[in-house]
């Protein structure tokens, strides 16, 4: 068992992206994932522009396709989408 007092024992959280499995997620987590993503400062989507929700339907394919995954990273707390390798 953990001693939460005892600093010499290995840390519980990792530094390594665990994968979220999208079905795992409600609709409503899943979409506020997707918008914090393409939302992002720095997102670039080329020439065309494109709407909030016709954004969100092109990652949301990506995403049931299992073309884009979703990572959480324990460190900070934060979720990502990438490109499924």
């Amino acid at each position: 068992m953990n001693n939460p007092h005892d600093e010499s024992q290995e840390p519980l959280e990792s530094d390594e992206a665990i994968l979220i499995p999208w079905q795992r997620l409600s609709e409503d987590a899943l979409n506020g994932v997707i918008e914090e993503f393409i939302t992002r400062e720095g997102t670039d989507y080329g020439q065309t522009e494109y709407s909030l929700a016709d954004k969100r339907d092109e990652v949301m394919a990506q995403v049931r396709e299992g073309r884009v995954v979703i990572e959480y990273a324990p460190t900070s707390g934060t979720c990502t989408l990438r490109k499924n390798r």
